[in-house]
């Protein structure tokens, strides 16, 4: 027969047993809880790793772009800027061969009655007052209107240049019943010599203005009798069609 001892150490160890069976129990269930922690845990650390590196893979697509259409932008100003080149040379011969063509014209004429120079771009034709009028007219002479007519041939045969008569005095003062100042004879004169461009040698309306600048750009002195003469003139001013250079310029500036 077991003793009421021995029944109360089977009945203890059951009970330690129990115990460490539901410790075991707990620490496994802790380390299943531990794992599943560590799991999201990592889970979550691997996504933001992916997040990362597909943000990194953007920014350096974004910066090849970037660097791609830098180099085709400088690439595209520098053909922009050939272009403005060769378009500006090429103005520059035309204006060059105007220049020939209209000196050659008017080779007869002395130098005191006219001469033909380019600044800036531009053709001019500065024709003396002896040449075009009587003083304190604006009624062209006739050996003028030679000279115009000759002149009026070279630019019927040219394109894409605008024509500026530019009347200019000296700084003596005028007073007639025709004319109130050199204002008015430096306009009047250019605007009859557009007139016998345009209605007698057929030049086009469209493409000429006449301004008249009075005694406010003078080329020479007018302390001198010479010098008063050389300011009394009537200038032609051509200028190229700066359509396409104006163009380029604004594309390159973007």
């Amino acid at each position: 027969m077991v003793s009421e001892a021995k029944v109360e150490k089977l009945q203890n160890d059951s009970a330690n047993t129990h115990s460490q069976l539901n410790n075991c129990n707990a620490l496994v269930k802790n380390l299943y809880e531990d794992k599943a922690s560590s799991q999201r845990e990592y889970d979550l650390v691997l996504n933001d790793l992916k997040v990362l590196t597909a943000e990194s893979e953007l920014a350096t697509a974004q910066s090849e772009l970037a660097t791609a259409e830098s180099e085709l932008t400088i690439a595209e100003q520098a053909k922009r800027l050939i272009r403005l080149q060769n378009v500006t040379q090429s103005q520059r011969d035309v204006m060059s061969k105007l220049k020939n063509s209209i000196a050659d014209a008017l080779m007869n004429y002395k130098t005191d009655e006219l001469y033909v120079y380019i600044k800036d771009g531009k053709v001019y034709v500065s024709l003396a007052e002896n040449l075009l009028f009587k003083s304190g007219s604006d009624v062209v002479d006739p050996k003028g209107k030679e000279a115009l007519k000759s002149l009026a041939q070279v630019l019927n045969n040219t394109n894409d240049i605008s024509v500026m008569i530019e009347g200019h005095t000296d700084n003596v003062p005028i007073k007639t019943q025709l004319f109130k100042d050199n204002w008015d004879l430096s306009t009047a004169r250019a605007t009859s010599i557009v007139r016998i461009l345009t209605n007698d040698f057929s030049f086009d309306s469209n493409r000429i203005t006449a301004s008249g600048r009075g005694q406010f750009h003078p080329v020479k002195t007018n302390e001198t009798d010479e010098g008063r003469a050389g300011n009394r003139r009537t200038e032609v001013i051509l200028s190229p069609d700066l359509k396409v250079i104006y163009e380029l310029l604004y594309q390159y500036s973007d």
